[in-house]
């Protein structure tokens, strides 16, 4: 079963890209499950037409990240949505939920959304004994798991991944919007890669317009976020999982199409 994961939608560009790109993806990589992070879809939050833009293109899971609540638009429609996932392991009382069961094919899929610490400053419980208390809870209910981690430092990623190696069949990490080169198998049959990456603006810093991010570091006056114009990027990856839960193959997708 190849399941797609791609990395943080940044913008309306990134919409547009997922939207007029993604069914031909999941032919190319005959992907049967489909996880998207969309927390940066409107550049900070995500609007309820944006999420459902995204799952009629295509998106069977969309994930999010430290800017959940950006748009306060979302708190009512994430509660009626169960495939929109905020980080389980922020606030409790917090609308929503932080993973799901979903029928794929026969299969019953597992994902988990969580938030890192290093760095995040968002008062998130332990994503460690998150998973630990999901998966505990969640036994016998599912025949693969998976995990969007969205974390700042590439170490809490990494030891992330080694935690759950073997519990679950992959884990991947978004945030940055930059797509790290380390997709594995980890020892014990998950698969891994640090960081997806954005789908958004190719010319740009991170998905904004490099001007905007230039005054920040410069120390001019800082300006409201943009997004760049011009040609787009998708990125992501492709899980390929055996019978048995394991990952067999990990494959890195960075395309860059006509904006």
């Amino acid at each position: 079963m190849k399941i797609l994961a791609l990395g943080d939608v940044v913008g309306n560009g990134g919409v547009r890209v997922i939207s007029e790109n993604l069914s031909l993806l999941k032919k190319q990589y005959n992907a049967k499950f489909t996880v998207i992070n969309g927390e940066n879809a409107d550049m900070v939050g995500i609007l309820p037409d944006q999420a459902d833009t995204l799952f009629k293109a295509g998106a069977d899971v969309i994930t999010l990240g430290n800017h959940t609540w950006g748009r306060r638009q979302i708190a009512s429609y994430i509660e009626d949505e169960p495939s929109l996932l905020r980080p389980h392991n922020i606030a409790g009382n917090a609308p929503g939920s932080g993973f799901g069961i979903f029928d794929a094919f026969g299969k019953q899929v597992l994902v988990m959304n969580l938030i890192g610490h290093f760095g995040m400053q968002t008062g998130a419980d332990n994503p460690f004994f998150s998973a630990d208390r999901i998966l505990r809870e969640n036994q016998g209910k599912f025949d693969l798991a998976l995990c969007d981690f969205h974390a700042e430092a590439t170490s809490e990623k990494q030891a992330f991944g080694y935690y759950l190696d073997g519990r679950i069949s992959a884990v991947w990490g978004t945030h940055t919007h930059v797509q790290t080169a380390d997709e594995k198998i980890l020892p014990d049959g998950t698969g891994f890669i640090c960081d997806l990456g954005m789908c958004g603006a190719y010319n740009s810093v991170i998905g904004t317009a490099p001007e905007k991010s230039l005054a920040t570091f410069l120390g001019s006056v800082p300006e409201r976020f943009t997004e760049a114009p011009g040609e787009l990027m998708i990125n992501g990856a492709c899980f390929d999982i055996d019978d048995s839960g394991k990952c067999v193959s990990v494959e890195r997708i960075n395309l860059v199409v006509k904006g």
